[in-house]
């Protein structure tokens, strides 16, 4: 049993099945609370939009902050589940959530001030923007994302994925691959010149996208900056020693969309024959020199005997390629808790986005 707490909190969370107990301080919610104590609590946007943080309300009371229903279905809602970053609570609860925990430890999100010290030109429409942190930045896992605020810019954070496993990286430095969103506040001004000397505010680590460990083979698919996630994954994988079958279809549209061309023929250099790279343009006029796949990425997936089986996969991208992705996995056999996702929404979307 629960002791007796204030109308106005702090409440206890017990989560169900797990030796699990927290309290949510008043003006917090509940997935704020469950990062604060480093909970490996599934969630990709901390918005409402994802539905990752998705749990079941076993007992007490909440106040939602946002309507449900939006991102959750009519039988999810009956069947008590709620969305943790858009619930307060009213009384102490307890909570059914499957939390994945990662071999490392989560890192308890942080705020530090930062510098931009670098921007390199990727693409037309991506840059790479190396950020020098003033305090040491929580040690982050290859998958992760950060959220940025450019003081006097922006106020409204932006979310961005970390380019580089974090054994790239150098000291105190953090990157990511920032695409240009057509009228998006941020990425505009971002792109407009060079920003290199302007003061930014850096807070995570965030997400519950990262490798599971597993001798399944693994497939990945992304397009346009979802490269970073994946790459940065690819690098902690080949760290670990990539014993595994891994298979990585990108999706561009032309020629010119495509990046981190020699990072992806060096990793299938190091990885002795256990790693293949394929690049995919659905745009690329007809009479170029492109000898490459034509077409939509998921449309060139090879479906093994035994996907269903011995298969995890790892998206990346606008939440259309995502959704029919796992529209499509799920119709081979494929079993969610083996499809791990990251859903690049924009800010005109969503608070807390991407432009």
């Amino acid at each position: 049993m629960f002791g007796l707490f204030s109308s106005k909190g702090p409440f206890k969370v017990k989560v169900a099945a797990a030796d699990k107990e927290f309290a949510v301080e008043k003006g917090d919610n509940l997935l704020k609370a469950a990062l604060d104590n480093q909970l490996a609590w599934p969630h990709n946007c901390r918005v409402g939009s994802c539905g990752e943080c998705r749990c079941r309300l076993v007992s007490g009371k909440i106040k939602p902050l946002a309507d449900f229903s939006y991102v959750l279905n009519s039988e999810e809602m009956d069947s008590g589940m709620i969305l943790a970053c858009q619930t307060s609570l009213r009384s102490d609860v307890e909570i059914e959530v499957s939390m994945d925990m990662p071999a490392n430890p989560i890192s308890k999100p942080e705020t530090t001030g930062g510098t931009i010290i670098s921007t390199k030109s990727l693409t037309h429409d991506i840059l790479e923007v190396t950020i020098q942190v003033d305090d040491a930045f929580p040690k982050y896992l290859a998958g992760q994302y950060a959220e940025v605020v450019v003081p006097g810019v922006i106020d409204k954070p932006r979310s961005y994925s970390f380019a580089k496993s974090p054994d790239k990286e150098q000291k105190n430095h953090v990157s990511f691959y920032i695409r240009h969103v057509p009228k998006g506040e941020f990425t505009t001004w971002l792109h407009s010149e060079n920003r290199e000397g302007q003061k930014v505010e850096v807070t995570g680590p965030f997400g519950s996208f990262w490798h599971r460990e597993s001798p399944k083979q693994v497939l990945c698919l992304a397009g346009g900056s979802g490269m970073a996630p994946i790459k940065a994954l690819l690098e902690h994988m080949l760290s670990e020693g990539m014993s595994q079958q891994v298979t990585y279809l990108f999706g561009a549209r032309t020629q010119k969309d495509l990046y981190c061309l020699e990072e992806m023929q060096e990793i299938v250099k190091l990885s002795k024959g256990q790693f293949t790279f394929i690049p995919v343009l659905s745009q690329e006029p007809e009479d170029s020199d492109w000898t490459g796949l034509r077409g939509y990425a998921i449309d060139h997936i090879q479906f093994t005997e035994d996907f269903a089986t011995n298969t995890h996969a790892y998206l990346c991208g606008p939440p259309p390629m995502i959704d029919s992705a796992i529209e499509m996995f799920n119709a081979k056999g494929l079993l969610n808790e083996h499809i791990f996702y990251d859903k690049f929404l924009d800010a005109s979307s969503m608070e807390g986005g991407r432009a």
